[in-house]
């Protein structure tokens, strides 16, 4: 069996979940043709997934802790996120 750190698991499921909220951020403003916001969150998500990935690699168990980070994170953003069918996307320019 692998000793899972506990603190280097909640530190992998937050990291995750940041991860999947910010690549949600990052896809809304690619699709709102946002150059600057799509620029800096996708550098947030690589900063964010480094440690996920660095963490997960010295031991295999900490995959589950990056699917369930992963999972919350995209729950979270796309609840967050949630507007009414035909609006237009978040950050879009206003009419």
């Amino acid at each position: 069996m692998t000793t899972i750190d506990p603190l280097t698991a909640a530190a992998v499921v937050f990291a995750t979940a940041a991860t999947d909220a910010v690549y949600v951020m990052f896809t809304s403003a690619v699709v709102a043709r946002r150059r600057v916001p799509a620029a800096t969150w996708s550098s947030l998500w690589y900063l964010l997934s480094s440690y996920a990935v660095i963490s997960y690699t010295e031991n295999w168990a900490y995959v589950v802790f990056a699917a369930a980070g992963s999972w919350l994170g995209a729950f979270a953003s796309i609840t967050f996120l949630h507007r009414p069918p035909g609006g237009p996307p978040v950050g879009a320019a206003p009419d």
